[in-house]
């Protein structure tokens, strides 16, 4: 089965497609358009075809509906919120609900990759979430000192048993063979959770953990090559913050 099909009947041979392939694996030939090798499947032609000539037989194309532009946002307000967020570490016991979380994940499989290579994998911790915070409370304990190799603030930190995951209804690991991808992922991610009334804390010290200890890593069973590259905690926030935080001058240089 073709990756790109083209409907010859449908297709008015306007040349968009061909002009948007950042592959170059479309042409035109005899007034209509056509497909070679080389297609990495990032579904430009599909989006941009103005009378719905390209089809993706291997993709699921249900959701594909009319484009919202980013432009529909006012950016001030969307700029002010973006300010506004918060790293949550107090939670309420609350669960997040099933259709929040598939908003979330949707997030995160709409966010780019390079190439396309869509190789970013969600993996969340759900009933083992309480048992593979205990490995990772049981390294951070052994050994005297082993916080101060992650932290200076961990001197005056009590490591309790919710030390990692704050008693937080919703952890997911995001993990891939590359950082760039995973992290953006994450970040189409936490944009959608805090939409949603939920908030987010990026545990690096869940993935430093995962590096020092195979046992927590074969927990996780990520894919073959994949590495967690964020650990996202989410739930609903206990604690409000009332006005943006403070940040350091902007650093810009103009070359």
């Amino acid at each position: 089965m073709n990756i790109i099909d083209i409907d010859s009947s449908k297709c008015i041979g306007c040349g968009m497609c061909v002009k948007d392939c950042v592959a170059s694996a479309l042409y035109l030939e005899g007034g209509k358009a056509k497909v070679r090798s080389g297609c990495i499947e990032c579904g430009h032609c599909f989006s941009v075809c103005p009378v719905g000539a390209v089809d993706m037989p291997t993709y699921d194309i249900s959701d594909c509906v009319e484009i919202t532009s980013m432009t529909e946002l006012d950016s001030k307000t969307m700029l002010q919120a973006m300010k506004s967020r918060r790293t949550i570490r107090q939670y309420k016991d609350k669960p997040v609900e099933k259709e929040k979380l598939d908003m979330i994940l949707e997030a995160g499989r709409y966010a780019p990759t390079g190439a396309n290579s869509q190789n970013v994998a969600f993996t969340i911790l759900g009933s083992k979430q309480d048992e593979i915070e205990k490995e990772c409370i049981k390294l951070f304990r052994a050994g005297v000192g082993i916080g101060s190799k992650f932290s200076k603030s961990l001197k005056n930190t009590n490591i309790d048993d919710h030390f990692f995951f704050k008693k937080a209804p919703l952890v997911i690991v995001v993990s891939g063979h590359d950082s760039v991808n995973a992290t953006l992922a994450s970040a189409y991610m936490e944009i959608e959770a805090n939409s949603l009334g939920l908030g987010v804390l990026y545990s690096g010290f869940f993935c430093a953990c995962t590096k020092l200890n195979p046992l927590i890593k074969a927990k996780l069973n990520l894919p073959k090559g994949h590495k967690a590259v964020t650990c996202m905690i989410i739930g609903y926030p206990d604690v409000e913050y009332k006005r943006i935080a403070p940040r350091k001058p902007l650093k810009i240089k103009t070359l």
